[in-house]
């Protein structure tokens, strides 16, 4: 099969072979429009000029609309939606809420990167109905590849809105005329564009196995958006037509707002008020003469497209008659300014909708242009704070997304803690950088420091400079970095494939579902290879969602696995003598099974209960639940204070005391996201198009095929074992639930009888110790815990003294020296 790149090649020779089986040919006809091929680019494009280059920005000298736009409607930024969605309603599309930046939905990105991602993978390959149909989507998206073009260009963007045309329909119902003329329209009746101001260019799409024709449509050097329709996919056997035909049409509401203003900049177009108050704040003038020239020609800066960005500055300046140093002298403090706006924008969408900074994935991308902003800042000497730049974005798009001012305080206390971490690094970085000026630097070099220690490379290069030395950071660096941070690892995995193909075998009816409690049904033999058996129905919980499976029999043979694949579940035996056919009983071990629900409900309690103490931001990252524990990895910004560890057990345990009853309902994908939102999806995402919804009622909610409890009261207690620090960005809480928390706490006063014991019987032996553990104490106090004003010099304590302080110490502070105490009895007994 051909990559994304080869497909797009070979499929876009064909359709320029064959516009009119592939382009909305008879509507560029009957408008007036000529097909042409460009003299400069050879891409065909069509036009009613008599122009032979395709108005590219490339090919047509730049941007030529800046205070020159040549649309007869000048839109703000949010006007372009409203007009936009009122058109197409008018069309018969129904306008749908954005989707969350953040995209839990999908398992393989971590950011909504365009308007059709919201409907991947699940609508797009027909395994859920779309939430409307035609659909229209004002949609944030976060790429951050074009990180280093942000600012110097004046319009390029990290965080975008890409409203989308989309619809998902059967090839019969198929018209790509008519969703190319509405588009036209909207061009020439929205924007008012005559068609003389229009051209279109042929061209071609590949992604994800699908592939079809796309038109991008230009104005004046800029382009506006473009339409892709999805008609094919790839197969081993060849490409075919897709079953389900998809327009992808997006189109940028920054650029239709900025092309439609004529605006110096994109950024001046979307957000005027904001860049209105940075003006004011740094003093700085634009020049909007210089402005006029400068922008169209800025295009050439493009770090991804130009090899030597210093030769280009010099080109253009030559081009618009002043020295470089005066030209870089007035962009790059301009530049400075539109990014650490820019940046704020993202930052407040991101934070919003769930992501956090991080060393790791995607928060990497969250961090990395956190800490531009805030070296911009340093960098001028800048009386900014990006939590008042954050908070004007948020008044300013109120209208269009009013859930950005409901949770500002939540965005401003992370922003804050980034702000720390970056002073942190800062201070930290000195004494490194002061060593490594003193080596060979390479642009591997800096990626290198900036991703293991967040060491930003202009300040490595100021300090060389500093010593005479100059180091040369790679116009693209942050692009680079990005790059290297746009997949996230996947913390845990416990699904299994179990190798049998089940083509023709009905889907497993799950008893589990209706009842947690049962532990026996008759069953009948669907499939036997090996010692792996399908049944009809079953009792048996394969292992997923972090929950270890059941185990028991089948007519008496030992049933040692369990394992999902796709809709069908597989026991894997210890031998197996059965036939198809063949009607067998299945037991499981139910004590096993009551254990696993108590903590898989208590997953669920521990999660809710540590967003509450800790804030909004809190997800879940992973999970597993045995028999003995259960741990939830959960997205947080540093490691859980002791304090913080106790308030959410002693929250989770009030959920429990409540006896909140808990509902269990299947309901499709759609009807599920419209009720409780995106964040049913925790630590991963049910396939199909039916999802199991678990309602602990007014706490949680959470899509989940885990075996779980009817009421909080059936957990009994949770006791919280340990919290840690596993990834940047990322907790693990420990915790017992259930028969378990009772074993575990019956344990522990055990271990505490036993030490005290041998204090008794051991008097002189165990003074040194006892002093060492008064050690461990004023530690302890000294890490934050109240002081015991009580507690005396270690050394008047002597004999039966220090036994009953040791003693005291355990009843008060069990959780903090018992392992301690585990460790002196195992010396003391090996001693004897």
């Amino acid at each position: 099969m051909l990559s994304d790149k080869e497909q797009k090649k070979e499929f876009k020779a064909i359709a320029s072979k064959h516009p009119e089986e592939y382009y909305a040919v008879d509507v560029l006809k009957q408008e007036g429009f000529q097909r042409k091929q460009c003299g400069k680019c050879k891409k065909y494009f069509w036009t009613v000029n008599e122009s032979d280059v395709c108005g590219d920005s490339s090919c047509g000298g730049g941007f030529r609309f800046i205070n020159n736009s040549p649309a007869k409607e000048q839109l703000r930024y949010v006007e372009v939606w409203k007009k936009f969605s009122k058109m197409f309603k008018d069309f018969g599309y129904t306008p749908i809420k954005r989707y969350p930046v953040v995209a839990r939905w999908n398992p393989t990105v971590d950011f909504t990167i365009a308007s059709i991602a919201a409907f991947q993978p699940f609508v797009v390959s027909g395994e859920v109905k779309p939430p409307a149909n035609p659909l229209v989507i004002p949609q944030f998206c976060l790429r951050f590849g074009d990180v280093d073009n942000v600012g110097i260009t004046g319009s390029h963007l990290t965080g975008f809105v890409m409203i989308g045309q989309h619809m998902f329909i059967d090839p019969k119902e198929w018209n790509q005329n008519k969703v190319f003329q509405e588009i036209h329209t909207w061009l020439k009746k929205g924007l008012g564009l005559p068609n003389k101001e229009i051209i279109y260019h042929e061209d071609a799409w590949a992604g994800g196995g699908n592939f079809g024709p796309c038109m991008e449509f230009f104005s004046r050097g800029v382009e506006l958006g473009n339409q892709v329709y999805m008609l094919y996919e790839q197969t081993p056997s060849g490409n075919k037509p897709l079953k389900l035909k998809v327009l992808d049409m997006g189109m940028g509401q920054e650029r239709n707002a900025w092309f439609s203003q004529g605006s110096p900049s994109i950024y001046d177009a979307t957000f005027p008020n904001v860049c209105k108050k940075l003006y004011q704040k740094t003093g700085i003038k634009v020049d909007p003469k210089l402005m006029q020239k400068f922008i169209p020609l800025a295009g050439y800066l493009n770090v991804d497209e130009v090899e030597d960005v210093e030769k280009a500055w010099g080109s253009i300046a030559k081009q618009i008659n002043v020295s470089r140093e005066e030209l870089k002298k007035t962009i790059l403090p301009l530049s400075a300014m539109y990014s650490i706006a820019e940046h704020s924008r993202s930052l407040l969408v991101a934070l919003n909708d769930g992501g956090l900074p991080s060393n790791v994935g995607g928060g990497y991308n969250l961090r990395m242009i956190v800490r531009r902003a805030l070296n911009f800042i340093d960098q001028y000497n800048w009386d900014l704070d990006i939590n008042d730049i954050a908070e004007w974005h948020a008044n300013e798009v109120k209208e269009l997304f009013p859930e950005l001012s409901e949770n500002l305080e939540e965005v401003k206390k992370l922003l804050n803690v980034e702000k720390q971490k970056y002073q942190n690094t800062k201070q930290k970085s000195q004494s490194v950088v002061a060593k490594l000026i003193q080596e060979k630097i390479t642009p591997e070099k800096l990626v290198e420091v900036y991703d293991s220690q967040g060491i930003q490379p202009e300040i490595i290069a100021n300090e060389a400079k500093k010593i005479g030395k100059e180091i040369k950071v790679p116009d693209n660096f942050y692009g680079l970095v990005a790059a290297k941070h746009e997949k996230k690892v996947q913390e845990h995995e416990t699904q299994k494939d179990a190798g049998i193909d089940t083509t023709g075998i009905a889907d497993t009816k799950l008893l589990y579902y209706q009842d947690y409690k049962l532990s026996e049904c008759n069953a009948k033999i669907l499939k036997v290879v090996d010692n792996k058996v399908i049944l009809d129905q079953t009792v048996f919980y394969p292992t997923a969602g972090g929950q270890l499976h059941d185990i028991g029999a089948i007519n008496n043979q030992k049933v040692v696995d369990v394992i999902k694949q796709g809709m069908v579940i597989v026991h894997v035996v210890e031998s197996a003598s059965f036939k198809v056919g063949e009607q067998v009983v299945c037991k499981i071990d139910q004590e096993r099974r009551l254990q696993l629900a108590k903590h898989h409900t208590s997953t669920h309690i521990v999660n809710a209960a540590a967003r509450m103490v800790l804030g909004k931001h809190v997800n879940q990252a992973g999970a597993k639940k045995t028999v003995e524990k259960a741990h939830i990895d959960l997205t947080h910004y540093q490691s859980i204070t002791e304090e913080e560890l106790q308030k959410v057990e002693q929250e989770a345990n009030r959920i429990i005391k409540k006896a909140i009853p808990i509902k269990k309902s299947c309901m499709s994908r759609n009807e599920a996201e419209k009720k409780y939102g995106f964040a049913i999806y925790q630590g991963g995402v049910p396939i199909g198009n039916e999802l199991r919804i678990v309602d602990i009622q007014g706490i949680d909610v959470e899509a989940c095929g885990g075996t779980h409890l009817d009421n909080t009261k059936e957990a009994g207690q949770i006791k919280i074992l340990k919290a840690s620090k596993i990834s940047d960005g990322i907790i693990r809480i420990e915790f017992v639930a259930g028969p378990a928390a009772k074993k575990f706490a019956e344990d522990k006063q055990n271990t505490i009888k036993e030490l005290v014991k041998i204090l008794n019987s051991k008097e002189d032996e165990v003074v040194g110790r006892a002093m060492e553990l008064f050690e461990l104490w004023k530690t302890i106090v000294k890490k934050g815990k109240k002081a015991d004003t009580t507690l005396k010099s270690h050394e008047k304590y002597t004999g039966q003294d220090a036994v009953e302080k040791v003693a005291e110490i355990f009843k008060t502070q069990p959780e903090f020296i018992v392992k301690t105490a585990e460790r002196f009895v195992k010396e003391i007994k090996e001693k004897e």
